[in-house]
């Protein structure tokens, strides 16, 4: 939004979230058949809490879980880098000359996902943008509670800022993530400006991210269905991240919490049916408020992460984000 600093009405001029995307005429036949097909292989199926958490992670990565899983990039190589309790692996897919670096942080719930396991959205990033991605695998829950993923992250990103230049040729880096990894991003990004005086990246792609660990109205809310996540699985991830400490209002933990203050500009994605909307709609809001560029796209209909499934309303997204980093 163009400021005009003599305009007495500005306020009055910034436009409502549109009531429209969340009515039920707005999703469109195809993400309605998805939603109906994930509510379908998920409901009634074995209890992913009834297993710890790293058979769960074995069986997805044999192709074992309620979706198959996406292929793996050829061109995709690891690098290993110090990490803040040894080897830390960065899972690297890059053009050959890149035109940015794309810091991406997988989601999970601090306990699922690996860096090898979205390989075609690191590859959006390669071929659309023509960003080098760089996949961040760090520890898990419940296994390595907090703070080490954090850690992790905050390891890679400043192996980045000092190795990025000469690795990629560029400085021109943005954040992001799903889920999880959109709030160890956020995380990350308040932890480098507080504890280094860093602000290296040029912007932020968040979807679907969780910002407030004690659970927002739309979490608490949401129930038992299970539309990928639900009411207890997000309670129990939270759980399972903050096994041994963490205050559930400090910054560090919930960057809710967080003074937002010059940080760069983020874009917001996210679906109406999702339990995490709520996220989304403050952190965006409070983005704003701190003085930042905030841009927040509602997608109708959208589950948590539709932005994994090959469907329509993913490529509208993925077109919104490819704006959104083109404009940085």
């Amino acid at each position: 939004m163009q400021r005009d600093m003599d305009d007495p009405f500005l306020a009055r001029k910034v436009p409502m979230l549109d009531p429209r995307l969340f009515h039920p005429d707005a999703v469109d036949a195809e993400t309605a058949a998805l939603n109906a097909d994930i509510l379908a292989r998920l409901t009634g199926a074995p209890d992913q809490w009834s297993a710890p958490a790293a058979v769960v992670r074995e069986n997805r990565a044999k192709g074992l879980g309620p979706f198959p899983p996406l292929p793996k990039s050829p061109r995709a190589k690891v690098v290993t880098i110090d990490g803040p309790s040894g080897p830390l692996h960065l899972r690297v897919i890059a053009p050959e000359t890149p035109r940015g670096v794309f810091l991406h942080i997988h989601g999970g719930g601090w306990m699922l996902g690996a860096a090898d396991e979205q390989d075609p959205f690191l590859e959006f990033f390669a071929e659309r943008l023509g960003f080098a991605a760089v996949s961040v695998d760090y520890r898990l829950a419940p296994e390595h509670p907090y703070p080490a993923g954090p850690d992790d992250c905050e390891a890679a990103a400043l192996w980045l800022v000092r190795e990025g230049r000469e690795r990629f040729g560029t400085e021109r880096f943005i954040i992001g993530g799903d889920s999880a990894g959109a709030h160890l991003s956020v995380v990350t990004m308040l932890r480098l400006r507080e504890r280094h005086g860093l602000t290296p990246f040029a912007g932020a792609n968040l979807i679907a991210g969780v910002y407030d660990l004690a659970l927002t109205p739309s979490v608490r809310r949401w129930g038992e269905e299970k539309l990928i996540l639900n009411t207890r699985d997000i309670f129990l991830f939270v759980q399972g991240f903050l096994r041994r400490e963490g205050d559930m209002r400090a910054p560090d933990v919930s960057p809710i919490h967080a003074d937002l203050s010059g940080l760069p500009p983020a874009l917001f994605t996210i679906g109406t049916r999702d339990p995490l909307i709520d996220d989304s709609l403050f952190m965006a809001g409070r983005w704003a408020a701190a003085g930042n560029r905030s841009e927040l796209a509602v997608w109708p209909g959208g589950c948590h992460v539709f932005t994994r499934f090959d469907i329509g309303l993913t490529r509208e997204a993925l077109a919104r984000m490819e704006g959104f980093v083109a404009s940085l």
